[in-house]
C-alpha cells in the first residue's frame, strides 16, 4: 500500500504535468496568433504596395472653390486719399481669360480711338476698365499729362495723377527687360519695349494699378519697364499722335507736361469679349454689365 508521501508526490507530479500542458497549449496558441498576424500583415503590405503602385493613395484633388478666381482687388484708403472714388469692385470670378475685348475712347481731339484689350495677358486690367466704364467713371475726364516717355496719360478724374477707384490690382503683363548692348544700353536691334500704339497701365505707387492708363504715340525703349501692357490701338492712332504733339505747360507740380489745350475724354466704352476660337467655353465676365445692358453704345473695333 502506497504511503501518504508517495500519493503526495503523484499528486504534485500530476499537477505539474497539467501546468506544463496548459503552458504548452498557451504557447501554441500564441505561435498560431503570431503566425496569423504575420501572414495578415504581409498580405496587407502586399495589397497596400500594389494599391500605392496603382496610385490608389494619390491625394484626390480637393475641390478648389477659388479655381475660377482670376483677380484680387485690394481696397484703398479713400479717407487718406480724397482723389479716390468708390464705385464698387469688379467681379473676381467668371472673367474671360482668352481672346480680346474692344474698347472705344472718344475725345474732343478727333475721331474715336479704338483699342483691343488683351484678355489673355491682362484679364484683371480689362475687367477693371470694363467695370469702371459701366459706372461712367471715365466720362468727361481729362487726359492730364503728355509724358516724356512718349505717351498720353488718361483715366484720373481728379487730374492730379493720384486719383482712381477705391481698389487696386497688381501688374499683369510687364515687358521683359531688353537685352543690353556692351554700352549697357538696350541693343539697337531690339524691338522697342513699348511700340507706338501700346496701351498700358500706370500706377502711383507702381504696382498698385487702378484706373489710369497711358497710350504711346511713339516707340519707347527702356531698360527698366514700369508700365504693364494691357492692349494696343487698332484705330485712331493719328488722334493719339495729334494729342502727343500738343504744346505743354506746367502742371500744379511745376512740371511741363500738361497739355496746353484741354484733352477731354468724353466717353470710354468696352464691348463684349471676342473669345479665342480655341476656347469657345471661356466664361462671360460676371458682374460686369455689357455696353448694351448699361445703355452705353456698343464698342466698335473700326469706328472710322
Amino acid at each position: 500500500m502506497a504511503s501518504s508521501r508517495d500519493r503526495q508526490r503523484k499528486l504534485a507530479r500530476a499537477k505539474l504535468d497539467r501546468q506544463l500542458a496548459r503552458r504548452a497549449a498557451v504557447a501554441k496558441r500564441r505561435r498560431q496568433i503570431r503566425a496569423g498576424v504575420g501572414t495578415a500583415l504581409i498580405l496587407v503590405l502586399v495589397i497596400a504596395g500594389s494599391a500605392w503602385a496603382l496610385g490608389a493613395f494619390d491625394r484626390e484633388p480637393a475641390e478648389n472653390t477659388a479655381a475660377d478666381e482670376v483677380c484680387l482687388w485690394t481696397p484703398q484708403n479713400t479717407a487718406g486719399n480724397t482723389n479716390l472714388k468708390d464705385v464698387g469692385e469688379p467681379a473676381t470670378t467668371g472673367l474671360p481669360i482668352t481672346g480680346n475685348r474692344p474698347m472705344t475712347i472718344v475725345t474732343n481731339q478727333g475721331a474715336p480711338i479704338s483699342v483691343e484689350l488683351d484678355l489673355a495677358s491682362a484679364p484683371c486690367a480689362a475687367a477693371s476698365i470694363a467695370h469702371l466704364a459701366s459706372q461712367s467713371f471715365y466720362d468727361n475726364t481729362k487726359c492730364h499729362e503728355i509724358m516724356a516717355e512718349g505717351a498720353v496719360r488718361c483715366g484720373d478724374p481728379s487730374g492730379t495723377g493720384l486719383g482712381g477707384p477705391s481698389y487696386s490690382f497688381y501688374d499683369e503683363n510687364m515687358p521683359d527687360v531688353p537685352e543690353a548692348s556692351p554700352s549697357a544700353s538696350p541693343a539697337p536691334d531690339q524691338p522697342p519695349t513699348y511700340p507706338k500704339g501700346t496701351v498700358a497701365m500706370i500706377a502711383n505707387p507702381p504696382g498698385a494699378n487702378g484706373s489710369q492708363f497711358v497710350i504711346f504715340f511713339k516707340d519707347y525703349t527702356t531698360a527698366e519697364p514700369k508700365f504693364p501692357i494691357i492692349g494696343r490701338v487698332t484705330g485712331g492712332l493719328d488722334v493719339v499722335e495729334k494729342i502727343g504733339a500738343l504744346p505743354t505747360v506746367d502742371n500744379e507740380a511745376g512740371e511741363k507736361v500738361a497739355p496746353k489745350d484741354d484733352v477731354v475724354l468724353q466717353s470710354l466704352t468696352v464691348g463684349e469679349p471676342v473669345l479665342d476660337p480655341a476656347s469657345p467655353t471661356d466664361p462671360t465676365p460676371a458682374g460686369t454689365p455689357s455696353s448694351a445692358a448699361s445703355g452705353a453704345p456698343e464698342a466698335s473695333t473700326n469706328p472710322n
